[in-house]
């Protein structure tokens, strides 16, 4: 492989190219950085209207499961007490060697206030108890999904009451089949999407609409004053 300068301007790469661990394995500054840039991202995004509304109706309800397959923090930051993160969290690196989690610093993405539009290649840091190289805390393609909190949502989708299936967790697997799931043990099933999916005609109910409009819209007729 080769290798560009280090701090040169990375080239727009498709992301299944360095969402892998033999990606990680080859050139592991070129996918350190790409995945430090879209943290810089994450962490000057903001939650949106919908991951509000869902941290208030957690606190509305005796018991709220929130599953993700987003990798950044906003539920959390919403104001979710606990997230179950299918895909891991891009701000929970871990060491590729032993496995031990990695505290990064907050300030590391603020000091590359103009990174390229695809970051810059950075050598990720050591492990301080093996030395081994940090990764990424992301599910990688090739990857099983966590098996904790895996199991959890699978059992939630079981046993819950109500289910709603929001964005791509009707189409993306393994995730949409917990919808089936939920459906088959009898919950009341509600899909939010902009588009139409397989799980229409199966689902109890089907919002059309983007989750930021549809889920504060849904908390106001449900709860009024919320």
């Amino acid at each position: 492989m080769i290798h560009p300068p280090e701090h040169a301007q990375l080239p727009a790469f498709d992301a299944e190219q360095l969402a892998t661990a033999r990606a990680f394995e080859q050139d592991p500054a070129l996918v350190w950085g790409w995945y430090e840039w879209r943290r810089t991202l994450v962490q000057r995004a903001e939650p949106n209207p919908a991951h509000r509304a869902i941290a208030a109706m957690a606190v509305r309800v005796a018991r709220l499961t929130l599953v993700t397959q987003n990798v950044d923090d906003l539920h959390e930051r919403a104001g979710s007490p606990r997230v179950l993160h299918l895909h891991g969290c891009i701000g929970r690196p871990y060491c590729a060697a032993c496995g031990r989690e990695h505290v990064l610093s907050q300030a590391t993405p603020h000091a590359l206030p103009h990174a390229p539009k695809d970051g810059e290649r950075l050598e990720p840091p050591r492990c301080l108890q093996c030395g081994g190289r940090i990764r990424p805390g992301v599910v990688w393609f090739g990857e099983s999904l966590p098996k904790g909190p895996w199991e959890e949502a699978v059992d939630a989708a079981h046993a819950c009451d109500a289910f709603f299936c929001v964005g791509t967790s009707s189409v993306v697997e393994p995730a949409a089949g917990l919808t089936r799931a939920a459906i088959a043990a009898g919950s009341v099933t509600i899909q939010i999407n902009i588009d139409r999916t397989h799980l229409d005609q199966w689902v109890t109910l089907n919002l059309r609409g983007p989750a930021a409009l549809t889920l504060p819209q849904l908390m106001t007729q449900v709860w009024p004053g919320a």
